[in-house]
């Protein structure tokens, strides 16, 4: 694995730390963080190891890692650097909706047209490519994806959520998945105890979306889930190039909080009325600032 892959996941796995002020000895999920980075364990295992060779996590008795004191110690000016990749990465899918790069690439393209290393531009290839919006070619180049550009396609978007979210709670082989609703109430009250005023439209984009496709999986349809994971993937770049109200956003996670308590409580009928309620405020104030 290069080495630039295992930095820059050692260095995903601190902000989180950061992000959702983990205490120290909280357990480190290679699963959990697996799938929040969308990378597989076996990376994430090996960036592990590299921040307990730096003893900023601990090992755990009985396996795995745990938040060490190090890694509560780690001043934000250490992670500066992940701002300059945040904003090329933000540059590129804008001009990719203006229509300013070619719906195919080549790396020599990208690494001249934004004055980057190989090395810089692999770290966000890599991440374009796992979050669905572009892939590479056989042989050489990059070719990106379908994106929802359309601001009809983009409200249709939201009326299929409506249909389908709040029924997916009350279908008979919905299932409580426990340990993943605690993660992402943790990335929530992350956001909601002021987080939501700092971190990037991607990264409240990324907990969101998580919530949402943990709660569609509990129902054990994988057509009900794989539909809304692609309808994340098309629309996530029109979410980027929206201007972000931190008080809305504020108050859509406030909304994940107690939806998050109320399936967590085994009150499904409440829960399901309010992903629909939810999800109609959430379309109608796109729409607003649409229009606006």
């Amino acid at each position: 694995m290069p080495q630039s892959l295992q930095s820059q996941l050692a260095t995903d796995i601190l902000q989180r730390i950061n992000a959702q002020s983990m205490p120290a000895g909280t357990r480190l999920s290679e699963r959990s963080l697996a799938e929040a980075l969308r990378v597989s364990r076996s990376p994430v295992r090996t960036a592990l190891r590299q921040l307990a060779d730096q003893a900023l996590i601990d090992p755990h008795p009985d396996g795995g890692f745990v938040v060490g004191a190090g890694a509560l110690q780690v001043k934000p000016a250490a992670l500066a650097n992940t701002s300059e990749q945040e904003d090329l990465y933000l540059r590129i899918a804008q001009e990719r909706l203006d229509g300013k790069l070619p719906a195919r690439v080549s790396e020599n393209e990208l690494m001249r047209r934004y004055d980057v290393t190989r090395s810089q531009l692999t770290d966000i290839l890599r991440r374009i490519s796992n979050e669905g919006w572009m892939e590479r070619l056989p042989g050489h180049g990059w070719a990106f994806t379908e994106v929802m550009t359309s601001s009809v396609a983009y409200a249709d978007s939201y009326r299929y959520r409506i249909l389908v979210e709040p029924a997916a709670i009350l279908e008979p082989t919905f299932h409580i998945d426990e340990a993943g609703l605690k993660q992402c109430r943790q990335e929530q009250q992350a956001l909601v105890g002021g987080e939501v005023h700092h971190v990037s439209p991607a990264q409240i984009f990324d907990a969101n979306t998580r919530l949402h496709e943990t709660i569609a999986a509990c129902c054990g349809n994988a057509f009900i889930l794989d539909s809304l994971r692609r309808i994340n993937r098309v629309r996530r770049l029109m979410e980027y190039r929206k201007a972000v109200d931190r008080q809305q956003a504020l108050r859509r996670c406030e909304e994940h909080l107690v939806l998050i308590d109320l399936l967590l409580a085994g009150q499904l009928e409440k829960a399901s009325t309010m992903m629909r309620t939810h999800l109609l405020d959430a379309a109608r104030e796109k729409r607003a600032v649409a229009s606006a």
